[in-house]
């Protein structure tokens, strides 16, 4: 399986990574929302996880411009936490939301489930 993560936070990231790729998977990052909205819209991957809150592009608009062209699964995984924003990411197309702080073992069932 082939994730991508685009998140900005550097351990975070980096615990991602790690952690997909020590259950065998291969992981792209990307840390902004430009670099992750070339990098969804060109290659494929299976799951995208996706933060809400990046630099040059946020996540709420990478799912938009994301699901004009694409069905890739997306997991949002964020620090925003109301309902508001919830219904949100739900609403514009993501497959799940999981807030931050999170489980990873939780995590890591969401993504095969999706």
């Amino acid at each position: 399986m082939k994730i991508l993560v685009v998140e900005d936070e550097p351990k975070t990231a980096e615990y991602l990574r790690v952690g997909f790729g020590e259950q065998g998977y291969m992981v792209a990052v990307a840390e902004d929302g430009i670099d992750g909205q070339h990098m969804a819209l060109h290659h494929d991957f299976d799951v995208i996880v996706l933060d809400a809150m990046l630099p040059g592009l946020d996540g709420f608009d990478l799912l938009k411009v994301l699901r004009t062209v694409k069905s890739t699964p997306v997991l949002m995984l964020t620090a925003r936490d109301s309902t508001e924003d919830r219904v949100r990411g739900l609403r514009e197309g993501a497959d799940d939301y999981l807030v931050k702080p999170f489980s990873f073992m939780e995590l890591l069932a969401r993504v095969q489930a999706l």
